[in-house]
């Protein structure tokens, strides 16, 4: 939801940095750097760095290297550096999640904190959504007190607050609920992957979030690799066989023929 969530109302460009299948999508310095420098010679003025870990749409994580990668880039090149974390608790196998703060305390101390911000919900790993609760931590004053205000806006009441405490300060409660939401996401994760198997359908190995990475670009209408014929594969899943993917068009893959899957609410 990022070119929604950021873009609509402010104007902000967001420029994807590109991933893909041949290293399973990850993030890698010479992407960076390539969409980076492309901007600047576009007259473009990068301001910062927005990512989500665990990943959204693929189901892993960022690890520790390619986040203090991230760290150092943005200090040396003076840009902002956004993590979403929201699904963070999330995660039900190998390996595990690491915060950016983690990263930037241990593996680059020189970092600039000022530059460094994470954002979390209790929307995914609790099934709050509809609690509309979010979390902006910031090593920034400017941004913390500026979030501050922008939050009268939207300030949570006070019922919810004493839920969420009640329940956020319940050590038993809250690990019994981690542990028990890790294995049945494990659980659903084998299942859809095992049936996918069964088939002939390949996917990105995931451990972490709600979804799976689908490889459909052998169903492409005539093998042709458009962003087109994936749209017309996407119509069909939608309206035949009655299932609610989403293209990879939407996430800004350059490889049609990807398709997110969520397996779990």
């Amino acid at each position: 939801s990022f070119d929604r969530d950021c873009c609509w109302r402010s104007g902000i460009k967001l420029l994807p940095i590109e991933c893909h299948s041949s290293n399973d999508f990850r993030l890698t310095k010479e992407a960076l750097v390539t969409a980076y420098e492309r901007a600047r010679s576009d007259g473009v003025v990068v301001k910062g760095i927005l990512i989500t870990n665990p990943s959204n749409p693929l189901g892993t994580i960022t690890d520790r290297a390619t986040l203090a990668m991230l760290a150092t880039f943005a200090t040396e090149h003076r840009v902002h550096l956004i993590c979403d974390e929201i699904y963070a608790g999330s995660v039900f196998a190998k390996p595990e999640f690491v915060s950016i703060a983690e990263v930037i305390e241990h593996d680059v101390p020189g970092a600039d904190r000022d530059l460094i911000h994470i954002a979390y919900s209790l929307s995914k790993d609790f099934g709050l959504p509809g609690f509309r609760v979010g979390i902006v931590y910031s090593f920034n004053d400017a941004v913390v007190a500026c979030a501050r205000k922008m939050s009268s806006f939207g300030l949570v009441s006070s019922q919810t607050q004493h839920f969420l405490a009640k329940m956020l300060g319940d050590e038993e409660f809250m690990a019994m609920f981690l542990r028990e939401s890790a294995a049945r996401l494990a659980a659903r994760n084998e299942r859809f992957t095992a049936g996918l198997r069964e088939v002939g359908i390949g996917c990105l190995r995931s451990n972490a979030g709600l979804f799976s990475w689908m490889d459909l670009r052998g169903m492409l209408r005539g093998g042709e690799k458009t962003a087109e014929a994936e749209l017309e594969l996407w119509r069909v899943i939608v309206r035949k066989v009655k299932l609610n993917v989403s293209p990879g068009t939407s996430f800004h893959c350059r490889e049609p023929g990807w398709f997110r899957v969520c397996y779990a609410n």
